[in-house]
């Protein structure tokens, strides 16, 4: 059983005591979702003909069990206290935006392509893991590896469903599926360990380009509707501003790392270059470009309008604030301090989000307020 060091009672934010994992009060995790999500608009939570296919592709911020199932382990308490009541394989302490965007269509949550006990692809396949990039292209689990992961299960998956397999995707539902993509931020936050700002401006393009490849690559195997977020304010992840050197010069208003988010920012603009780009070159083709930093960082800057406090500080972690991040003592380690009040906190471990604001994120992309061209997953799921 997980420690809680008493002195954890410094934290001015409450704190649970040795062995204790309380959820998140009901009521406060309710109000938040009941108020974010009705706003809505009533037609994305639609009823699609068939089974909607989804195959996405990513890190962390989608990962729903890729990583856990990969390396052969589970989470530690509390991770997923607020809606799985356990350690669900995810970073976080409940639901992630692709959760939420599957419950949009009223479909199961993802598989991971790594879960050998008992699968069931019929709705698609999530590929992302945790710690993934688009570079270096060949180690695992790269965007290039995922993509041949994809590949393989392409070629394979309608030849063993002709052979009596089940729970498995059919040949003609790889053109309809649809292909969500949300990655980059590893490759910015790796880059800034070792280069200057310069430096890792300079990177950006074959990143990019990395991405750009994945989308050809499905795209040659019939792969036609495309969700592609960008990559969101790395500066403002209390892990960034606990670790990395500063001067008071380099925050920004909101007190976020400028030159962080300023290489976000960089890598967004060529993303989205790029998909106009891809947009014109492909044929029948549909690219939606998401701009998930301004999302996200609009929730950071107002995060009081939206019911939240101490927007830069980790739900989960150690060390107090301002940001309550130790590199060496992550969500749930021995000497973790966890707030009660989770839902009022956007970061629950300095670097992965709250349930409470992932629905929040969520609300505002199926907004299509946000998208290029404006089209929800509405659209999709009326399209397969």
């Amino acid at each position: 059983m997980i420690e809680v060091k008493e002195n954890a009672s410094k934290l001015d934010m409450g704190v649970v005591k040795v062995g204790r994992y309380p959820l998140v009060p009901f009521f406060t995790l309710y109000m938040i979702l009941f108020l974010y999500l009705p706003l809505l608009p009533h037609s994305v939570h639609c009823q699609c003909t068939k089974t909607p296919i989804i195959f996405n592709f990513g890190d962390s911020n989608s990962d729903t069990g890729g990583y856990a199932d990969g390396v052969g382990l589970n989470f530690a308490p509390p991770n997923g206290r607020t809606y799985f009541h356990q350690p669900a394989r995810r970073l976080s302490d409940g639901r992630l935006m692709i959760d939420f965007l599957c419950e949009s269509l009223n479909t199961d949550y993802l598989t991971p392509y790594l879960n050998s006990l008992g699968p069931n692809f019929t709705n698609g396949v999530n590929f992302a893991i945790i710690g993934s990039a688009t570079l270096p292209r060949y180690v695992p689990f790269s965007l290039f590896v995922q993509v041949s992961q994809f590949l393989r299960f392409r070629s394979r998956s309608p030849a063993l469903m002709l052979n009596g397999y089940k729970d498995l995707v059919g040949n003609e539902d790889f053109e309809n599926a649809l292909y969500t993509i949300d990655i980059g931020q590893n490759d910015l936050a790796a880059s800034f360990d070792n280069l200057t700002y310069s430096q890792v401006i300079e990177r950006i393009p074959s990143f990019i380009t990395e991405i750009k490849n994945a989308i050809w690559n499905i795209y040659e195997k019939g792969g036609k509707k495309f969700w592609v977020h960008n990559t969101g304010p790395l500066g403002c992840l209390p892990q960034k501003l606990a670790l990395l050197a500063r001067n008071a010069t380099e925050l920004d208003e909101h007190g976020c790392l400028q030159p962080l988010n300023n290489a976000a920012k960089t890598f967004n603009a060529q993303l989205r270059v790029l998909c106009e780009q891809l947009r014109r070159e492909l044929i029948n083709v549909t690219i939606v470009y998401v701009d998930i930093y301004s999302i996200k960082y609009d929730l950071i800057a107002n995060a009081s309008n939206y019911g939240f406090e101490s927007p830069l500080m980790a739900c989960c972690g150690n060390g107090g604030p301002p940001y309550n991040y130790n590199a060496n003592i992550n969500c749930g380690r021995t000497g973790y301090t966890v707030c009660h009040e989770g839902s009022k906190f956007i970061s629950w471990d300095g670097v992965h989000y709250t349930e409470a604001a992932n629905a929040i994120f969520t609300s505002k992309i199926l907004s299509t307020h946000y998208s290029t061209p404006q089209l929800s997953f509405n659209f999709f799921c009326n399209n397969m």
